[in-house]
């Protein structure tokens, strides 16, 4: 479902520097990872050129058998809010929106009618359990509330890949395994494949496999319960 071969990032100017090199890749339908990695090493940078927010200087990337260089940014955008779901560590739900409405927007980006939206959206407040506060405004909300929230926005389109930077970061321990366990059912059920980027073991701990991103690129590690 995505490749990646051979990818490098390099960041000029005064202070050039390479950001990543020689980085291999493979993710299958249903397949769950994470990435760890010392601070600075690349993983947000990895992110961003998966998602085709940046480009790289070598290598390639394939989202389903499309070749993210060889797409324009129109092309990219398309391509980001139909097969892509994003959550991040700050949670970017819309502070005037309610939380039915947040979820909603992949949907009415991509031009959904109301009733089958408004079905899906309930579907997803279901599974991560937030039906009772589909009318509540963001700030009503805990962040383990907010972040389920960004879940389930991310899953309701049903795309082909979950990127999560850090979603965990801004978490108690026990809201972040709440999170952690919630992403991982959400993905499985709708055969996404996910890549988790983080700093804790125990987050990565809820991935089916955990890599290492070094200077020479990415270095499998542990093998969990793949499921």
């Amino acid at each position: 479902m995505l490749r990646i071969r051979s990818l490098a990032k390099r960041y000029h100017g005064p202070r050039s520097r390479t950001v990543l090199a020689g980085v291999d890749f493979d993710l299958a339908a249903g397949e769950y990872v994470a990435v760890m990695g010392e601070s600075g090493i690349g993983k947000s940078t990895l992110l961003n050129l998966i998602a085709g927010l940046d480009r790289p200087d070598a290598g390639s990337i394939e989202l389903e058998g499309r070749e993210l260089g060889a797409l324009d940014d129109d092309a990219l955008t398309e391509l980001r809010r139909a097969r892509m779901g994003f959550v991040f560590q700050a949670f970017h739900v819309l502070p005037y929106l309610s939380v039915a409405e947040n979820v909603a927007l992949p949907l009415v980006l991509l031009g959904e009618r109301a009733t089958p939206r408004d079905e899906r959206v309930a579907a997803m407040l279901g599974a991560v359990g937030l039906e009772d506060r589909a009318a509540s405004r963001p700030s009503e909300l805990s962040g383990g509330e907010l972040q389920r929230v960004a879940i389930a926005r991310a899953l309701v389109h049903r795309p082909a890949l979950v990127l999560a930077d850090e979603p965990t970061g801004n978490l108690d321990p026990d809201s972040a395994a709440q999170v952690l366990a919630l992403l991982r059912d959400a993905v499985k059920r709708h055969r996404s494949a996910a890549i988790l980027v983080t700093h804790s073991r125990a987050a990565a701990a809820s991935a089916d496999r955990i890599y290492t991103l070094t200077a020479g690129g990415l270095v499998a590690g542990d093998t969990r319960g793949a499921a």
